[in-house]
């Protein structure tokens, strides 16, 4: 342990800030990081899941960032076990995963997502959906094994978007995330490896940027202008960590400011260690960096609380718990608005509680073995 009573009273004070991201006031500046759990058998959220999160918004959690759920589009997806963000039965559990966490004090909402080329054809919900995606190609490859999409897959695709993000409003959600990191469909068309199409929404980056905006535009027509709207991003890429949408920052001003301009309210800038500078010659990562390019409010996450990236953590590597300091005077300085918190969340249901209430010498090192009895 290497948080010390200072800097544990510390974060206290500073993490138990408000914040606002549009019209959404957070009670504090801690936020639940998106985690595939696959515990809705029929894409529907249950008991369980209720309980899941109700726990971890009572405990103290200001804003909850729902696992990923696929949006109303037939390729959106390959497991039946992961939450949909479309359907009755689903929508209807939902709403009541919503309504637990407000009554826990916290404000929630779903992160929407397609995972676009990482699908395996045959695998379900929708067996005979292909894998769809900017060029048909998966990362790392140069054969494509999936559908190029054309103008009506992605006005298909828009449109789930922003009808999922109207069912959100409407069944009591307090704003929406859509998911356009980790080399998912989204990213795919950020991302030169992925994208070589030749039409106006391939090319460079700003092109690139078409297909996100457009879904982003979609879903702030769709919703009260109050509504939040956050957009995920990441540098890395699911099987290429070592991928850059943007190598300078004037690349990445490129790609964010349309983003922007479409709707965003915030984002969320996923990175695997928070504490890494993002370029050469400053200490801002990439939250610091979004925020200074686009006068938005940020979100970081990285390996908060713990010492090593989550990669290694889900390879067996351990982790011990990090202090604090680094982080809170980052927050102090604006560099970023909120913290999202991953594994030392799914490990501690009670880690904001210990946080805010400076407790952190009950904090507890991230342990991947002991994931199936988490709940």
């Amino acid at each position: 342990m290497t948080v010390t009573t200072t800097s544990a009273s510390r974060a206290a004070q500073i993490l138990s800030r408000p914040t606002t991201i549009n019209g959404l006031t957070v009670p504090n500046r801690i936020a639940m990081a998106p985690m595939t759990r696959m515990f809705s058998p029929g894409g529907i959220p249950g008991e369980d899941v209720l309980s899941y999160y109700a726990r971890r918004a009572a405990a103290g959690v200001g804003l909850i960032v729902t696992e990923g759920t696929y949006v109303g589009h037939d390729s959106a997806g390959e497991s039946d076990r992961v939450p949909r963000f479309h359907g009755e039965e689903q929508l209807a559990g939902w709403a009541k995963v919503a309504e637990a966490v407000h009554a826990g004090g916290g404000t929630i909402v779903p992160q929407l997502w397609h995972i676009g080329m990482v699908r395996k054809p045959g695998r379900p919900p929708y067996a005979d959906a292909p894998p769809v995606g900017p060029s048909g190609l998966r990362i790392g490859a140069e054969e494509a094994t999936g559908k190029a999409m054309t103008q009506s897959d992605l006005d298909d695709v828009i449109g789930a978007f922003a009808q999922a993000a109207a069912d959100a409003e409407r069944i009591g959600f307090d704003g929406v995330e859509i998911h356009g990191a980790h080399g998912y469909l989204v990213d795919q068309f950020l991302w030169e490896g992925t994208n070589r199409r030749t039409d106006a929404y391939g090319g460079d980056p700003v092109a690139r940027t078409k297909f996100a905006a457009e879904i982003v535009a979609a879903v702030r027509e769709k919703v009260s202008a109050s509504f939040p709207v956050i957009f995920r991003y990441s540098q890395w890429k699911q099987e290429a960590y070592d991928a850059r949408l943007a190598e300078t920052p004037e690349e990445l001003d490129a790609i964010l400011t349309p983003l922007a301009a479409a709707g965003v309210d915030a984002f969320h800038a996923s990175t695997r260690r928070y504490w890494i500078p993002e370029f050469d010659g400053s200490d801002l990562n990439l939250a610091g960096w979004t925020k200074k390019l686009t006068g938005k409010p940020a979100i970081t996450v990285g390996s908060v609380g713990l010492d090593g990236d989550f990669i290694g953590a889900f390879m067996g590597e351990g982790s011990t718990v990090k202090g604090f300091d680094d982080l809170l005077d980052r927050l102090e300085r604006d560099e970023f608005d909120m913290v999202a918190v991953g594994r030392a969340l799914l490990q501690d249901p009670e880690w904001a509680a210990k946080v805010l209430g400076d407790r952190v010498d009950e904090l507890k090192p991230y342990d991947a073995a002991s994931l199936k009895t988490l709940s």
